[in-house]
């Protein structure tokens, strides 16, 4: 499988036994990476190269999160305990991916070593010898070059190509995590009248725009709105709803908006996702936007029907702290306070002695042992 070039270039200088390389070019690209199971577990090798257990346990459990039975992540995990002299927490993981792969040599290999040199001061002594490396998983593979199987390739991927799109065409199979048309709305679209004066005149608005700049933002958000991108269309009807846009295309902007979806985890666009410091600067333009943000939850106060805390927004790392917004659920939700977060929610105004502030109304948690360190 082609890899992107990020994961590429960690791959080949960790074959190179680069690992403090590979590991400062992949350390940087957290947040691109997250629940990558390729990324963590890479790290995690690296990791155990460099003699850092701390670290490489990190990650293993990471990608374990990811792949829970995953014996290449097993395999690391009971090298660490055996390093630890925990020789019984890694017999269990030799044992456990035998049961996954009942031929796996490094498994074997290390059950023989264990069965060899039974007793604390005898395995003890064989990983100061520094044989310890031996019973490391693999590092990932490099993707195989282009230009050795394109020649042999190119005929069966074009006649694989023609078959799913005269399919695609057909109906008789649909891309994974695609919709269909978004059903018409009466009275979504412009009229004529709104068309010949599209804005009003007077008043004050926190935006003036432009005839031509109404009905242009109407329509880029009416085609936001209808490719699914809720998310993006509302900044654009946020934006005419708090300028002087007519008041029939104000109308208009809010049939759309009571007609837009509450997206999950599994269907919001992440390329429509706002960062907290667009948002707490001109919070107006994002009112009712939903919003992923990570990071790390204090002041958790949950009770029978509400579950309410403070976001340390961009905590997650414990490195950087974008901002604090606070969240509440309408129901009791389950949280570990110790453990980065990701909260998916909408953008709800509120009035403050500065004027306009923000709170997010929550949807969804989502909540893994990412970053977790013992």
């Amino acid at each position: 499988m082609k890899l992107d070039p990020i994961l590429t270039k960690a791959i080949r200088l960790a074959r190179r036994r680069n690992y403090q390389g590979a590991i400062t070019s992949l350390e940087v690209e957290v947040n691109r990476y997250v629940g990558s199971f390729l990324y963590n577990y890479l790290l995690a090798v690296c990791y155990l190269h460099i003699k850092n257990d701390k670290y490489a346990m990190t990650y293993f459990k990471a990608a374990r999160d990811v792949k829970i039975r995953n014996s290449q992540v097993l395999l690391g995990m009971a090298a660490l305990y055996l390093s630890r002299g925990q020789t019984d927490r890694a017999v269990d993981f030799y044992l456990e991916v035998q049961e996954l792969d009942p031929k796996n040599r490094i498994a074997v290999k290390a059950l023989k070593i264990i069965r060899k040199y039974a007793g604390q001061d005898n395995i003890s002594a064989w990983i100061e010898s520094g044989e310890l490396h031996r019973l490391y998983p693999p590092l990932p593979r490099l993707p195989f070059s282009a230009d050795k199987l394109i020649k042999p390739a190119v005929a069966v991927f074009a006649s694989a190509l023609i078959a799913c799109l005269i399919l695609i065409l057909t109906g008789l199979i649909r891309i994974p995590g695609t919709r269909g048309k978004r059903p018409a709305i009466s009275g979504a679209a412009l009229e004529r009248a709104d068309r010949e004066k599209p804005v009003e005149i007077g008043g004050l608005y926190q935006y003036i725009l432009t005839q031509s700049q109404v009905v242009e933002t109407y329509e880029r958000a009416f085609s936001l709105f209808n490719a699914y991108r809720d998310e993006a269309a509302k900044i654009e009807l946020n934006r005419l709803l708090e300028s002087n846009a007519s008041e029939g295309i104000k109308n208009r902007c809010r049939l759309l908006v009571s007609n837009m979806e509450v997206p999950g985890f599994d269907t919001f666009n992440k390329r429509d996702n706002l960062s907290y410091a667009d948002v707490i600067k001109e919070p107006t333009l994002y009112r009712d936007c939903h919003v992923i943000w990570s990071g790390m939850a204090t002041n958790v106060e949950t009770l029978q029907n509400r579950t309410s805390f403070d976001l340390l927004v961009g905590y997650d790392t414990k490195k950087v702290l974008e901002g604090i917004v606070h969240v509440e659920f309408d129901q009791a939700v389950t949280l570990n306070p110790e453990k980065p977060l990701e909260v998916l929610g909408r953008i709800v105004l509120i009035s403050s002695a500065n004027g306009l502030d923000i709170r997010i109304e929550g949807v969804a948690i989502h909540q893994t042992g990412l970053l977790e360190q013992k």
